[in-house]
């Protein structure tokens, strides 16, 4: 993976976090609260060579090769590019549905968020206990910028709001027949409101004026739970959840981006998915370093739930902020996944070719790849070999807990994603077939090699 930002060509190397937020704007900007919607988004186009036609429309696999080959978005595009990588934008949309289709999405927001706070006025504000001063100050901001919305909304055109008031009432129908569980969503609601406080209060983008956008995220959660209430809400989606808000700088926006995020993994947040993550996690460590996993594992495989917070929050604060976001991309992309389907597909072809061979010799059965080691596992083995000698040395979870603490914020991304590909690379090269008993067919040419082709996706050397 290549720098955008590097002239040199260094493979993943970082960059400052981009789109709308405040991680790109000069030290002496000012954070505002975050807008309601950005409907200016929908209009607007990505210079990446390629992936944009005239008519606006994204060539999906381009986007995401580009992100993964160049170590993630260029910043200032950052903001567009998740809209459509997270889905809030269909890739096959052009700039005019767009549009629309913001407006849709806006006034069904809206309605959403309406709907909840009638069924439960008493938590439409925040109940404060007083002794947090910045978190009152930012009640002030959120307040400023909800009376600037009612002005704007005002000074729409008739044919705008015809438009709208015909949208809101299909948005009415849509939700009339949705209710809510009074008990579990007021629970929801007392959780966010303990967990926003203390979300990424040392950012920039949530300090000053910009506290007032604690308070957008807090009813982004609370519209999130109350509409689905088979996910509700988890600790850690504050944290996931602002971080969408830092980017695109858009209430309606964070909403759908972050909802279209959670349809795919919202299991990570159940008890199920934690078990599965780390089971994945430890059958990957006992492939690459069996004496590691040896020492780590235990009967209900306790020792590596810290894993689980690096792989639930896309190892957010494991690195500095800015190449955090940028794995974030680099994970969201999917790339290395479908690479490992193809090689899956490769050794079926294999397979089916020597059935149909006339050749004699005997086979020997390949082992079998497994296509649940996402990129993400494969970025956690690498920080766990590469501090494998300090987790040999934990003799007990308070030793763990300690080691884990002192990584917060030290590990360097480029060095982790060219040692996570090397894993990578060198795993699915031993699972698509032994090269030691040669049962590479000798009339294979080496364009049909996929492993050939692996390489050259990974640009290793």
């Amino acid at each position: 993976m290549e720098d955008p930002s590097d002239g040199s060509g260094a493979r993943g190397a970082g960059t400052a976090a981009g789109g709308s937020s405040s991680a790109d704007a000069s030290p002496a900007a000012v954070v505002r609260v975050a807008a309601v919607a950005s409907p200016a988004a929908s209009a607007a186009r990505l210079s990446l060579p390629g992936v944009m036609d005239a008519e606006g429309r994204v060539d999906e696999s381009r986007l995401r090769m580009h992100i993964f080959k160049n170590g993630g978005a260029p910043p200032a595009e950052r903001g567009l590019v998740w809209r459509f990588l997270f889905g809030m934008y269909p890739c096959s949309s052009t700039a005019l549905q767009r549009s629309l289709l913001h407006e849709q999405l806006e006034v069904r927001y809206r309605a959403m968020k309406r709907k909840w706070q009638l069924f439960l006025p008493s938590s439409v504000r925040m109940h404060l206990n007083g002794t947090d001063a910045e978190l009152a100050a930012a009640v002030g901001y959120f307040e400023q910028r909800q009376a600037q919305v009612q002005q704007q909304t005002q000074h729409r055109s008739e044919e705008v709001r015809d438009r709208l008031a015909f949208l809101e009432l299909q948005a009415q129908i849509l939700f009339e027949r949705f209710t809510f569980d009074c008990e579990e969503l007021s629970e929801a609601i007392r959780i966010i409101d303990k967990d926003v406080p203390r979300t990424n209060r040392d950012l920039s983008y949530f300090q000053e004026q910009g506290l007032g956008n604690l308070l957008v995220l807090r009813d982004i959660l609370i519209t999130y739970a109350a509409f689905h209430p088979e996910v509700s809400y988890a600790q850690g989606m504050n944290d996931l959840c602002s971080r969408f808000l830092e980017v695109l700088d858009s209430e309606v926006d964070t909403f759908w981006s972050f909802s279209c995020y959670m349809e795919k993994f919202s299991k990570d947040f159940r008890a199920d998915g934690l078990h599965r993550k780390i089971e994945l996690e430890a059958a990957l460590l006992k492939e690459l370093d069996p004496q590691l996993y040896t020492h780590l594992a235990t009967d209900n495989m306790e020792n590596f739930t810290f894993c689980h917070r690096w792989l639930l929050l896309g190892f957010q604060r494991e690195f500095e902020h800015s190449d955090a976001l940028r794995l974030f991309e680099i994970l969201s992309c999917d790339h290395l996944e479908l690479i490992s389907q193809q090689v899956d597909q490769a050794r079926y072809r294999e397979r089916l070719a020597r059935r149909l061979s006339t050749d004699d010799r005997s086979e020997c059965e390949l082992p079998a790849i497994n296509t649940d080691f996402t990129f993400e596992l494969f970025i956690c083995a690498a920080i766990l070999l590469e501090n494998r000698e300090s987790l040999l040395r934990c003799r007990d979870d308070v030793q763990l807990i300690q080691f884990t603490s002192r990584l917060q914020g030290t590990l360097d991304l480029n060095s982790t994603l060219k040692k996570a590909e090397l894993h990578f690379y060198n795993y699915c090269k031993r699972c698509a077939w032994d090269y030691g008993n040669g049962h590479c067919r000798a009339q294979e040419s080496k364009d049909e090699d996929f492993l050939y082709q692996l390489r050259s996706l990974f640009l290793l050397r």
